[in-house]
């Protein structure tokens, strides 16, 4: 089992960047694909972006797309979500996950683990 933590959100601007953490404890991470989700007010939780195993796969929602960046650093345990050019519509409570089959996911459904979110508030 793998616990995960995340940490980073906050309030920013529109056009702002933050960087959110995901510090992972318990078994060797490496065996852990992972991803970010988002949930806003009132909406479904929803794909925000993944990384593979060895991090050489990535990939994101249309929405983030060029705006957002996941990578992992399995030495530390730890993987990131790099948030360029925020706007409004990326308020949320940011969640990672783990899963522990290999290769990217798409539905928080086929994640075994999850963090307890951090909340990130972009205002106009």
């Amino acid at each position: 089992q793998v616990q995960l933590a995340e940490a980073g959100g906050g309030l920013v601007q529109a056009g702002g960047s933050l960087r959110l953490s995901c510090a992972a404890s318990g078994r060797t991470f490496r065996r852990y694909a992972t991803g970010w989700f988002r949930q806003a007010p009132g909406k479904e939780r929803e794909f925000v972006a993944a990384i593979s195993l060895s991090g050489i796969s990535t990939d994101y929602a249309d929405s983030v797309k060029g705006r957002f960046t996941i990578s992992r650093d399995n030495a530390k345990n730890t993987v990131y979500l790099q948030m360029n050019s925020l706007k409004p519509e990326d308020t949320a409570v940011y969640y990672c996950a783990a899963k522990e089959s290999t290769g990217i996911a798409y539905s928080p459904r086929q994640y075994d683990y999850w963090g307890q979110g951090t909340q990130v508030t972009v205002s106009s």
